[in-house]
């Protein structure tokens, strides 16, 4: 029990670090918002190492103390509404195992983007902004791509020790 809570730790400890640098780096985007969500690696490799409860704990801590830290109540509040769908997501593309750790942190990417998008026209009356979605869809699959390539990675080596 010792050993799966001191990797839990170490997991959100790596989330944040990786949510801290992700917003250190610009990335050149047509549309604002559009991140690399290398954070969420550490969510995969826990929801792939040891299950879904502790991956929705490791994913919720990282979007409350990220918030409370670097992004504030209302980045708190659209990593929430990304975060939880993207997470619905992933369970359910693990479940259904259709899918690679590459496939469902793609669906991870696409359905965060959904999210946030979705609170953003709900907060702003605009469904105009559902115009952005097949960009932030296609970039949510790209670095889902990318952060599944990293978890998966990671996690061979982990199975090593």
């Amino acid at each position: 029990m010792a050993k799966k809570i001191g990797f839990l730790g170490i997991m959100t400890a790596l989330a944040m670090v990786l949510g801290f640098l992700e917003q250190l780096i610009p990335l050149p985007a047509p549309v604002p918002g559009i991140k690399l969500g290398l954070a969420n690696a550490a969510s995969l490799i826990v929801l792939y190492k040891t299950g879904y409860k502790e991956a929705l704990l490791v994913s919720a801590a990282r979007i409350l103390l990220g918030g409370g830290l670097f992004t504030g109540a209302t980045g708190m509040l659209y990593g929430l509404a990304g975060g939880l769908l993207s997470f619905c997501a992933m369970c359910l593309g693990k479940k259904t195992q259709a899918f690679s750790i590459i496939g469902v942190s793609a669906l991870g990417g696409v359905f965060h983007n959904i999210g946030q998008i979705s609170l953003a026209v709900l907060v702003t009356a605009s469904p105009s902004l559902f115009y952005y979605l097949p960009v932030l869809a296609m970039s949510g699959v790209i670095t889902g791509v990318l952060t599944g390539f990293i978890a998966g990675r990671v996690l061979v080596y982990i199975e090593r020790f």
